[in-house]
């Protein structure tokens, strides 16, 4: 029987990807392979419980809706990860897997949208993609795929937009900004810089943006007291990790 150490379910509302909004049950796989600068998923690092894909499926099966997030940690340190996917497709769900994109994709199956998380150079782990992973690769399936960056400095941007070029992953790109004033980076991330440059003229292929302020919000936090703002709000909403969400 096929068992994986699990950190937690729960059922919550998408809030990446191309299926924003879709309640989800969220399957967190516990293990990494990787120490992410801002990761905020520590705890999954270590603490879990062995659970068998047959209990794993039947506490699916408790909530209502379709769709289904394998996340970690990294699922695809855990071969039986590739039984849990394949029958929950079977069964009618959809199911999407995060993963860091540091481990080979190309058995996960076809049927699963796969979320391939690109490490910038900010994020402490920018040499860990396994180029099996880009549509160069015949093996690869990039249907059902979507390529996220986590930008955390001007330069991750311009890195990642130079990775897309020479990859030609830019259809198939996601792109993700958490931490838009900079934070511990070395360069901070300006809400300005990103509006200028991902949403009016790079190459990114952008379709999601998190954790981002409107362009009158930062407007309105750098212009003079009373002054009048002639900016409309670009209507970009912020996206936080799942919270946990009961019936």
């Amino acid at each position: 029987m096929a068992d994986l150490k699990i950190n937690e379910v729960f059922y919550s509302i998408q809030g990446e990807t191309s299926w924003v909004g879709y309640p989800t049950v969220f399957i967190r796989t516990s293990g990494c392979n990787l120490r992410c600068r801002y990761c905020d998923t520590t705890y999954a690092f270590y603490q879990g419980q062995v659970r068998s894909v047959d209990s794993l499926i039947a506490e699916v099966q408790s909530h209502p809706g379709k769709h289904v997030c394998l996340t970690g940690g990294e699922p695809l340190l855990q071969p039986a990860s590739h039984e849990l996917m394949k029958r929950l497709c079977d069964l009618g769900y959809k199911v999407s897997l995060e993963t860091s994109g540091s481990l080979e994709c190309t058995k996960v199956d076809p049927r699963v949208k796969k979320i391939i998380d690109v490490k910038t150079p900010d994020s402490g782990a920018a040499d860990s993609f396994h180029l099996s992973n880009l549509p160069s690769n015949p093996e690869f399936s990039v249907v059902n795929t979507e390529f996220k960056f986590v930008i955390c400095s001007e330069d991750d941007f311009f890195w990642a937009q130079n990775f897309a070029e020479k990859t030609n992953c830019s259809n198939k790109l996601r792109f993700c900004s958490v931490r838009p004033t900079g934070g511990s980076t070395r360069n901070g991330l300006r809400p300005k810089f990103l509006h200028q440059n991902a949403l009016r003229a790079c190459k990114l292929n952008c379709t999601s943006l998190s954790g981002l302020p409107t362009l009158a919000e930062f407007e309105t936090s750098n212009r003079p007291s009373g002054a009048p703002s002639g900016l409309a709000p670009l209507g970009i909403g912020r996206c936080s990790r799942p919270r946990r969400m009961w019936r």
